[in-house]
């Protein structure tokens, strides 16, 4: 359960901050105030931060530029130190649980549980057959405690750490009025270094998976097969949908895609094969790459499945005050924001 009064959403990405804050009221949640800034290249390398204070300068010209004087902020964390795995335990009490939980991590965590912070949530209760599945999440401590630092030297006061893909996940959820419990669906977020893909199962995550195949993996195929600056290269991929574009820029683009739905087609049959339920109907593609067309349409080739750009904007209201047409260019990247602007100040487990 949450209380309290929502938190501002601050996703650190590798090559942007996004931030966004929603209004309250009876009718709607409403986006009063958002800002997108670049990060310096190299700035967060393989999900670690390399440029702390490119990052604390570039939280504070955000909440200037959007005007946002509220501090309490909730963050997101991702990368290849961020676990998630979903786990059969035998059916046991609230307490039993919280006695028994540090031993589960211990067994399913690849890296030492002592570097380690964790959370769990019980997923659903079998009395029949005396187990319970337990979603369990775990990051590096140090790593985590790296960001909060960054966000406490723009002044601001993280009070929620989420994993991003959950964020996602509670925008699509608020998208769709609920997530369907008799379908299997599947979130791909194409970021700049990272692609996450969620698969959701019964209206839980079954399986998440972090691919190091993104956004500038295709700019750098363009720019090696096209012997092309890393600025020119990424113009060119931004402008793929339209504009003159040499037809080798369009060929380089069309392939990178090409092998970054393929990794999206493996990563579901591996789901498919390991977990014994059922198949995917249906990927939502989120992030800077739902915006490249190439790249929604390799996927769908891919995967023989049909593939939807989600809009996270389709639930909320926008302020009058707000640039919609700015907000509307900047969809996609926005949804981890939007999801981390939907917590709220007080998390207290169910």
């Amino acid at each position: 359960m949450a209380e309290g009064k929502l938190l501002v959403g601050v996703d650190i990405g590798a090559s942007s901050i996004k931030v966004v804050q929603l209004k309250e009221s009876r009718r709607a949640l409403t986006i009063v105030r958002h800002a997108y800034v670049d990060l310096p290249r190299d700035t967060i390398i393989d999900g670690h931060v390399m440029n702390p204070s490119a990052v604390t300068e570039a939280l504070e010209q955000a909440f200037a530029q959007a005007k946002i004087s509220q501090k309490e902020v909730a963050i997101g964390v991702y990368g290849q130190s961020v676990i998630v795995r979903k786990i059969a335990m035998p059916l046991m009490t609230k307490e039993e649980l919280q006695e028994s939980i540090g031993w589960e991590a211990e067994q399913h965590i690849p890296f030492d549980i002592k570097q380690m912070t964790f959370d769990y949530e019980v997923l659903a209760r079998f009395p029949e057959e005396q187990r319970m599945d337990v979603l369990l999440v775990a990051a590096k401590r140090d790593e985590v405690n790296d960001v909060a630092t960054i966000v406490r030297d723009a002044k601001l006061k993280p009070l929620v750490v989420d994993i991003n893909a959950f964020a996602i996940q509670n925008c699509l959820e608020r998208s769709l009025g609920t997530l369907p419990p008799d379908r299997t669906i599947a979130v791909v977020d194409v970021g700049a270094a990272n692609t996450t893909i969620n698969v959701l199962s019964k209206g839980t995550s079954a399986f998440t998976r972090e691919i190091q195949t993104a956004g500038a993996s295709i700019t750098e195929e363009v720019r090696k097969r096209c012997n092309l600056g890393w600025e020119q290269a990424e113009a060119y991929k931004c402008g793929a949908q339209g504009g003159l574009v040499p037809q080798d820029v369009n060929a380089a683009i069309d392939q990178a895609c090409a092998n970054l739905a393929g990794e999206v087609h493996r990563s579901l049959d591996f789901y498919l094969a390991t977990s014994g339920e059922a198949d995917v109907t249906r990927v939502y593609v989120c992030g800077g790459g739902a915006s490249l067309a190439p790249l929604c349409r390799a996927i769908e080739e891919k995967t023989r499945r049909p593939v939807e750009v989600f809009d996270p904007l389709s639930s909320f209201a926008v302020d009058g005050k707000v640039d919609e047409a700015a907000l509307r260019a900047r969809a996609p990247q926005l949804t981890v924001a939007l999801g981390l602007a939907l917590r709220r100040a007080k998390e207290v487990r169910a």
